[in-house]
């Protein structure tokens, strides 16, 4: 297989130079997220745009494009979303997607065990159980073989599965072939952590800079009133002026917010659970629609995570009385796998052991309860009666007399008395006094 493989070397380069050109981003195959029955796919590719491209891009008939189409598919470079077994290009709109480069033949990655379990683990999960007698034989004895890291097996496949992504063709070239290695009774074969390290790089999600960049981009011009730095803070910067209307307005729980505070409520639910304010009025919503009990319980979960250790034990047995128990008095409703979960894990508590529960209840106020909220007419008189303060101007201080001057009235008051008879002492230095304030340092002053 490794002399047939050498021999074709450069055949496989020039194809794999054909795929680069495909998946270039201006003059590539477009690639978008495609509906297939109740998912939705990213960075799918049809069919008829593969062979469209191909016969536009080398001026060639639609049937060699076919062709040249279904040899990327059956060498692994192209595979097929919803027809896996039938490894040919299909000039519709089935969908297809690029294998990942990882899985290129050019890269004569070395046969590892970790390849094939993954892919016998992800079969396992496909198939439920039902595998063929070689592939149930080899499963078993890399179950053996690998068990200390059998739980990292198990979750790539899982990942793969879901994602419907970077499926192994077995039997292309020596990077897929799987070489059985009889080992005796009790033989482990310990993967090195670089490659572990490797593996779980590789299929790890990856987001286009471009989707990245438009993300912060929205962003920025959402919270571009409300950062510090390049917002004006109103009515005034009380560390600037010494006015503190800014710090009465924005208080925890002040009565009538500031529109901005409202404003932040509506970018996610996020924002409106951190702002006290904001957890009082949606607080109120919930309790005219009888679910109050989700935030007091999300709340309670709050205080369990931040609240001293001497108390952590006591406050989780009140929270699985308040809202857990059967016949709780503010019972709230989770799945039967986060209930089976949190129980078994209150019976050591920790600071985290409500986070399974506290998840679920947090997702289903931010899918169900908080687009009603917005919607509802608490949030709509809550922003209809918020302010809006306007800038303080603040006028100039008066600045105070310059030294140089009160010493030159104060030579010219003492010449004077020289000159002259006694006098009052009092009398004199009021009128220093009042000479000082009727001069005149310039037009800005007065």
């Amino acid at each position: 297989m490794s002399v047939v493989f050498m021999t074709c070397f450069p055949a496989v380069c020039k194809v794999e130079s054909v795929m680069l050109e495909m998946q270039d981003p201006k003059t590539g195959v477009k690639s978008q997220p495609q509906r297939l029955v109740s998912t939705t796919i990213p960075h799918a590719i049809t069919g008829e745009d593969i062979v469209a491209w191909l016969t536009n891009c080398y001026s060639i008939g639609a049937e060699e494009a076919w062709a040249l189409g279904t040899m990327l598919v059956a060498f692994g470079y192209i595979y097929p979303l919803q027809d896996h077994k039938r490894l040919v290009i299909k000039p519709d709109a089935s969908l297809y997607r690029f294998q990942t480069p990882y899985f290129w033949p050019a890269q004569q990655w070395p046969v590892e065990d970790t390849d094939y379990a993954i892919y016998l683990a992800k079969r396992n999960i496909r198939k439920r159980g039902v595998l063929a007698l070689y592939e149930q034989v080899q499963y078993n004895s890399l179950h053996k073989w690998m068990n200390h890291k059998w739980d990292f097996i198990v979750m790539q496949a899982k990942e793969q599965y879901r994602l419907t992504d970077c499926v192994p063709v077995l039997g292309k070239f020596d990077c897929f072939v799987y070489v059985c290695v009889q080992g005796g009774e009790g033989e482990e074969k310990a993967g090195s952590r670089g490659m572990i390290f490797t593996q779980q790089s590789i299929m790890r999600p990856r987001v286009k800079s471009s989707v990245s960049i438009g993300a912060l981009v929205k962003y920025s011009v959402t919270y571009n009133k409300h950062d510090p730095f390049l917002a004006p803070c109103l009515p005034s910067n009380p560390w600037v002026t010494d006015d503190v209307t800014y710090w009465f307005l924005n208080m925890a729980n002040v009565g009538i917010p500031t529109k901005m505070r409202v404003e932040r409520w509506t970018f996610s639910f996020g924002e409106l659970l951190s702002d006290p304010r904001g957890r009082d009025d949606f607080r109120l919503f919930l309790k005219k629609e009888f679910s109050g009990e989700n935030l007091a319980f999300w709340e309670a979960c709050e205080d369990l995570k931040w609240g001293t250790a001497a108390t952590m034990n006591d406050k989780a047995q009140q929270v699985y009385k308040t809202f857990l128990t059967r016949g709780a008095p503010r019972w709230i409703n989770i799945d039967g796998k986060t209930m089976e979960v949190t129980v078994k894990g209150l019976k050591h508590p920790h600071r985290y052991v409500l986070d399974a529960a506290q998840t679920h209840i947090f997702m289903l106020m931010k899918k169900d309860s908080f687009g009603r909220y917005l919607k509802s007419p608490v949030f709509k008189d809550t922003q209809k009666r918020a302010i809006c303060p306007d800038q303080h101007m603040f006028r100039k201080r008066r600045p105070s007399i310059s030294p140089i001057i009160v010493r030159q009235l104060e030579q010219e008051e003492r010449a004077r008395m020289a000159t002259s008879g006694p006098v009052d002492i009092t009398q004199v230095m009021s009128k220093l006094s009042n000479k000082g304030k009727e001069v005149k340092l310039s037009p800005e002053v007065q």
